[in-house]
């Protein structure tokens, strides 16, 4: 294995939802640890603003998660421009704060849609290839509401959990072909959304701090430290994990 058994060198990343917040300090962290990083989002000057942050190693394809229909078309063409993928980090993701009785069965549809259609969809097409070349790793960004219950965020809850679900099912499918998958659960961090977020509701700010053993917000690099551990030969006897990267908020008191 040798003393890189941390590293990535020469392998090619996926990340959907790759110009902001927690996509973008996974996207840091694989760069760091030598892949080469192709991100997707909906909006291209985010992404090209991204991608100049990133440096050379970085590349974008402006894609829309939703789109399923393209999904096959999206993964060639990163194959036919870079070389085969050997990650694909599912973060691409949208969000809907509002109590369970008005929530609406198209804003229900939207997140399922979202979340778990989008990550099927690319996790098939991904895993597909991925099996035929008998390596791969595939990571799913889930949440501390996929874990124990938050209020006013039920469809949200109900996309993630359904996403450690499929985490599950998944690895029991690719392992026997070399493809691992595994599941990060990421606790609170200080994104531009938590911000404004918690710029109207002070008390949940304290709420999340009292209940975060370590006592702050993560750093969006975290997450894409733990991503790039789960991707490396160093995790390479370990699949089908829900991983908290969390301050210990999942089981504080």
């Amino acid at each position: 294995m040798g003393h890189d058994v941390f590293r990535l060198d020469e392998q090619v990343a996926l990340v959907t939802g790759g110009g902001t917040g927690l996509g973008f300090g996974i996207c840091q962290a694989l760069i760091e640890a030598g892949a080469r990083v192709v991100i997707t989002g909906r909006r291209e000057d985010v992404l090209k603003e991204a991608c100049g942050q990133l440096g050379n190693a970085a590349s974008y394809i402006r894609h829309d998660v939703t789109d399923l229909a393209s999904i096959p078309g999206l993964v060639r063409q990163i194959e036919d421009r870079l070389s085969p993928l050997d990650i694909l980090v599912n973060n691409a993701g949208n969000h809907l704060k509002k109590p369970a009785p008005d929530t609406t069965d198209a804003e229900f549809a939207s997140l399922l849609h979202t979340h778990v259609f989008g990550s099927f969809a690319l996790s098939r097409e991904c895993g597909r290839r991925m099996i035929e070349r008998q390596r791969g790793s595939i990571v799913m960004i889930v949440s501390m509401a996929s874990l124990f219950g938050i209020p006013q965020v039920s469809a949200y809850s109900a996309a993630k959990s359904a996403l450690v679900g499929l985490t599950r099912a998944l690895t029991v499918e690719f392992a026997p072909h070399g493809v691992r998958v595994n599941a990060i659960a990421p606790g609170w961090f200080d994104t531009h959304l938590s911000r404004k977020a918690f710029e109207g509701d002070p008390q949940r700010k304290q709420k999340v701090l009292s209940r975060t053993p370590l006592g702050r917000m993560g750093e969006v690099i975290d997450i894409g430290y733990a991503v790039v551990y789960l991707c490396s030969p160093a995790a390479r006897f370990i699949t089908g994990v829900v991983l908290p990267v969390d301050g210990g908020a999942s089981i504080g008191f």
